[in-house]
């Protein structure tokens, strides 16, 4: 029959595509994985990747912290953890990350000079991908925080089917256009099995340095009704603050230049509450 006869179409391409997917294989070293992504750009997922991963080691100082960048045209982490210079090799031939805060970074920023443009096609874009997985020494982490590119596109795809991730964190504005792309961004996720464990609310608020006047200025709990939507929870809410943009534009973090801050104690709350949801890692 031909219901009988599209089902057999179904399971075929299904063998297929199981076929053609790698086996996930941890990277060595590395307990757990947290990816930070966003549908869109511009929505301060870099800034919310850094001061988180700051954040996990500053709320428990027996963890080791490393921050990966796989954002390969827009490399934000050297500048960001105020880094410059090309990673060591080790006698095994893999990379050294560099280090600052108590941080192992790595980055595409490394291996090329600051302002040039990376001209490449999507073969060599994963090329490199695959390299920054693969071919850096980490040592002993207990945290591993992937900073994606935006979107939806060839570099989550081939992170997500590499190697086993404890869980994404979606970072949006509550203005609507960035909300449409936080939701594909949520709904990726899902399709290759990776468990999301919750939305952050950026830029949520903005209040006046001299009348402490509060205006919304990309909208009002935009993200918390695309959580409710989505059945996730809200990990927290950074406001829209110059010291935010400041301290990472001159390498020194808010959660490390202004630890009682309460942009930082924002940061703060929602690594502790990625560790509340993360499963129990391996021993």
């Amino acid at each position: 029959s031909l219901s009988s006869g599209d089902e057999a179409l179904r399971d075929r391409r299904a063998r297929i595509l199981s076929r053609g997917l790698p086996k996930q294989k941890p990277i060595e070293g590395v307990k757990q994985v947290v990816v930070f992504a966003s549908g869109k750009g511009g929505v301060g997922k870099s800034t919310t990747a850094v001061n988180t991963a700051l954040a996990l080691a500053a709320n428990d100082s027996t963890k080791e912290v490393g921050l990966l960048d796989v954002d390969i045209y827009g490399p934000s982490i050297p500048k960001m953890m105020n880094l410059k210079g090309n990673p060591e090799l080790t006698p095994k031939n893999l990379m050294r990350p560099l280090k600052n805060y108590g941080i192992a970074c790595m980055s595409m920023g490394f291996l090329i000079e600051e302002t040039a443009p990376v001209v490449w096609r999507g073969l060599m874009v994963m090329s490199a991908v695959e390299k920054l997985l693969r071919q850096v020494d980490w040592g002993q982490l207990d945290y591993l925080v992937i900073d994606m590119p935006p979107g939806t596109g060839d570099v989550q795809l081939s992170v997500s089917q590499n190697i086993p991730i404890a869980g994404a964190v979606i970072i949006s504005t509550p203005q609507d256009v960035a909300l449409l792309d936080a939701h594909k961004g949520a709904e990726m996720f899902r399709k290759v099995h990776v468990p999301v464990l919750g939305l952050v609310q950026n830029m949520s608020v903005f209040q006046c340095p001299k009348c402490k006047h509060e205006t919304h200025i990309f909208g009002a709990d935009g993200v918390r009704d695309l959580a409710k939507t989505l059945g996730l929870d809200i990990l927290g809410d950074i406001p829209l603050h110059v010291n935010i943009r400041e301290t990472c534009d001159s390498g020194q973090p808010v959660v490390i230049s202004q630890p009682q801050s309460d942009a930082a104690k924002a940061y703060l709350k929602i690594a502790m509450e990625i560790v509340r949801r993360l499963p129990v890692p391996p021993a």
